[in-house]
């Protein structure tokens, strides 16, 4: 591994956000439409500073309202999914306290929830509702926490009640990190980018840097509704089935990807 190259795309990251931090506040406080766009576009280039190459397959969405479900396997899928579509993320509410980390969440229009207590979930529930309404895409991991990037683990239903509102559908999304330096990921290599368990974040983030150039699969499967559904519970096992299916046919059986 490059051990100068992490510390020189760190220079360009910090080369390009800073300066565009303030200007996505002043989005955020005078200019509604651009302020969901306009991460988009930061983060097609941030993509570019980390040697991200997104294959993108299906229809990703273009406004909402939307909820967006999909695995969650490192600190990478927010770069990734903000590529592709004019998205807010989901998150836990400690996000929005962490140095640096938490002042881009905010500044990307993050619904901070509380995934600890139960009777918090109402609340957050209402939050993800009022800004579906205002017709955002919204970003939801349903896992609850970030995978090795293999296996998918159970979707838990209690934020799809979110959807429960007129017009709102939900779009399954498979993330699989399938190649590094354009040969097929392995075992060995996954881990430098997935980032689960107990990694620390500055140390994994350093690793995968130094790793280089990696290419992820996204998958946009069709959307689903509540309605059709029946029960939110029946929608989150829908979901979950064609993410997992997505996610094998990127690592084992790409040329299947419509």
């Amino acid at each position: 591994m490059n051990r100068l190259r992490p510390w020189a795309v760190l220079a360009c990251f910090a080369a390009l956000t800073l300066p565009l931090m303030p200007l996505q506040q002043l989005f955020i406080w005078l200019w509604p439409s651009m302020a969901r766009a306009f991460p988009m576009h930061y983060h097609r280039l941030v993509c570019r500073v980390l040697g991200v190459r997104v294959e993108l397959s299906g229809n990703p969405p273009e406004r909402g309202p939307l909820l967006i479900v999909s695995n969650h396997v490192s600190w990478l899928d927010i770069v990734v999914l903000s590529s592709v579509a004019p998205v807010s993320f989901i998150a836990k509410k400690e996000v929005s306290s962490w140095p640096f980390f938490g002042s881009l969440a905010r500044l990307q229009r993050t619904v901070f929830v509380d995934r600890d207590r139960r009777h918090a979930t109402g609340s957050s529930r209402n939050d993800m509702q009022a800004r579906l309404r205002q017709g955002d895409i919204l970003v939801l991991f349903p896992e609850g926490t970030s995978s090795d990037g293999r296996r998918i683990l159970p979707f838990k239903s209690s934020f799809f009640g979110a959807a429960e509102i007129d017009g709102v559908l939900v779009q399954p999304v498979s993330l699989a990190y399938r190649g590094q330096r354009n040969l097929p990921m392995n075992r060995r290599l996954m881990p430098s980018y997935a980032w689960y368990g107990d990694m620390d974040l500055a140390p994994h983030l350093l690793e995968a840097l130094a790793a280089g150039p990696v290419e992820v699969a996204v998958i946009c499967h069709p959307p689903l509704s509540l309605s059709g559904e029946l029960t939110r519970k029946a929608l989150a096992r829908h979901a979950e089935e064609q993410v997992r299916k997505g996610v094998a046919l990127a690592l084992h059986d790409p040329g299947k990807i419509g």
